[in-house]
């Protein structure tokens, strides 16, 4: 038989044990993060491409809360943000997005998600967001048309923070 202070800290253990897995596997999902764009690796096409871009990934419900801050070739910073549960419906999009006002985000699996972004009901961009087995870096190529009503083809490499 254990003493009751061996039971308690045997309890205690396992209970810590189990909080500690359970962070553990929250802190894998491999989008959440600080993804810094990398223009270098990039393409724009229409160009110009942005100064910087910085994402921020937050897990939210059963999706995420996603914030970008850009800094475009010209003009003031761009900062706005939304928060999706992968399941296609549109969610609004807050702040100043030049090319969306709201957006339906699906996961695909683990590593890749689809973004469809729209202004005023119409489909502006798509978005196919993968991230690498190894979760340091994530590719995001855009196709569609512009808030400015430009063909879009870009690929955008960022890397986690």
């Amino acid at each position: 038989m254990f003493s009751k202070v061996a039971r308690i800290t045997t309890g205690l253990s396992v209970g810590l044990f189990l909080v500690a897995a359970l962070a553990g596997a929250q802190s894998k999902d491999p989008f959440v993060g600080t993804w810094k764009l990398n223009l270098e690796k990039s393409t724009y096409s229409p160009g110009p491409p942005p100064k910087s871009t910085t994402s921020i990934y937050e897990a939210a419900g059963k999706g995420y809360k996603v914030s970008v801050k850009t800094e475009p070739a010209s003009g003031p910073v761009q900062e706005w943000s939304y928060t999706s549960d992968f399941d296609g419906k549109d969610v609004p999009v807050s702040g100043a997005s030049p090319n969306a006002d709201t957006v339906a985000a699906k996961r695909i699996d683990a590593y890749n998600l689809e973004v469809v972004n729209k202004k005023g009901g119409k489909v502006t961009t798509t978005q196919k967001n993968v991230v690498a087995v190894d979760g340091k870096t994530r590719t995001v190529s855009t196709t569609g048309t512009d808030g400015a009503g430009r063909t879009v083809k870009s690929v955008a490499f960022y890397e986690k923070q």
